[in-house]
């Protein structure tokens, strides 16, 4: 896959409009760049996990119609796959846009971008880019190049909602989790058939190719497979054993975090369902649980399980009795960005029901944002 700019886009504009002052007084969205050029187009969030965004929704927020409903660090992190014509090579623009305080997308800087390319392109746009135009584009500052793990499942997103092949190591991953290979033999296994073999867990293949395995995996090839999991929605036999697996976690006389919070990151696209939310209550009320990393994986991967208000102040309890104020700010401020908690966050502030050390906590919060 493609991961430069694609100036084929632009030049399609030129026969459109013809010149670059048309163009400019033509178009004021990403969306309106994509549609007159006449590309097919997807879009993908890259900051928290891989999550397709649907056009519409990509309109609104691009417009400042809604709030961006996966912020990260202030941020919107795009991925713009689109193609002309065929999709075998489809380009791709990842984007970081600054977010305002209710988290709607910074205007200026979309406008910003935008004028950024149109004006590094020059005004002949049917040729292709010079050397110094493609430094222009390339040092674009709303450019963002996210990790090698991000790409890769990107790259299996990709491939999968564009019915292409997937990638070289994919068979050989297949192959393992069948057992055929050995559980000995882990070291062939890479993160891209890993992505690729988590993309097509909805493929009865697969999904019980490793149910079967789960138990003999090692924790080398465990910990990637959960945070490939991460970005899919899975079918409901394995969701189901996940969660079985994370409940025996919580019975056992010593509790394996890093395990644990494995298993809460490979079922959080499905935090939705009421299954997972059983579980995590679960697991904010095991007393043994004491551990940052599991509530971090809940609400940075998870937080959907937390948008009921009872279940939401129960995981900030949790949470201020075992970190520090610092850590606490950062978690809670964390949340408060996220659309789907910000409601019930701001209720659990007024909360009669809140416990003296959480109110002195959110207090403190309150009292250094003012300071500030």
């Amino acid at each position: 896959m493609n991961y430069n700019y694609n100036h084929a886009i632009i030049h399609r504009l030129s026969v459109l409009t013809g010149c670059l002052p048309n163009i400019m007084n033509n178009i004021s969205t990403i969306s309106e760049l994509l549609q007159l050029s006449d590309s097919s187009y997807r879009l993908y969030d890259m900051g928290r996990k891989v999550t397709k965004i649907s056009k519409r929704e990509f309109e609104k927020v691009e417009q400042a119609m809604q709030p961006y409903p996966y912020p990260i660090q202030g941020h919107a992190c795009f991925a713009i796959v689109f193609w002309q014509n065929k999709p075998d090579i489809p380009y791709i623009w990842f984007v970081k846009f600054p977010l305002d305080e209710r988290g709607l997308l910074n205007q200026g800087a979309r406008n910003h971008y935008l004028a950024i390319i149109l004006e590094a392109l020059g005004s002949d746009l049917t040729q292709d880019p010079t050397t110094k135009q493609e430094e222009l584009l390339q040092a674009n500052p709303y450019n963002f190049t996210p990790t090698q793990y991000k790409l890769a499942a990107l790259n299996a997103v990709v491939k999968r909602d564009l019915k292409q092949k997937s990638s070289e190591y994919y068979e050989h991953c297949q192959l393992f989790f069948s057992g055929k290979l050995g559980w000995e033999t882990w070291q062939g296994v890479g993160v891209q058939g890993l992505c690729d073999f988590a993309a097509r867990i909805d493929t009865e293949e697969n999904c019980n190719a490793l149910m079967q395995a789960l138990p003999h995996l090692p924790i080398t090839v465990f910990t990637p497979l959960c945070s490939a999991l991460e970005n899919q929605v899975l079918p409901i036999s394995l969701l189901t054993q996940l969660i079985e697996m994370a409940q025996n976690e919580l019975t056992k006389g010593s509790t394996d975090f890093e395990c644990l919070a494995n298993l809460i990151r490979a079922i959080s696209a499905s935090a939705e369902n009421p299954l997972v939310k059983t579980l995590i209550i679960e697991v904010i009320k095991a007393k043994q649980v004491a551990d940052l990393n599991v509530l971090l994986t809940i609400s940075g991967r998870a937080w959907f399980a937390l948008t009921d208000l009872n279940t939401l102040t129960l995981f900030l309890e949790k949470l201020v009795s075992i970190v520090e104020q610092n850590v606490f700010m950062a978690v809670f401020q964390d949340l408060i960005a996220l659309p789907a908690i910000r409601p019930s966050l701001l209720q659990c502030i007024r909360s009669p029901q809140r416990s003296e050390k959480l109110a002195n906590a959110i207090g403190k919060i309150f009292t250094q944002v003012k300071n500030n």
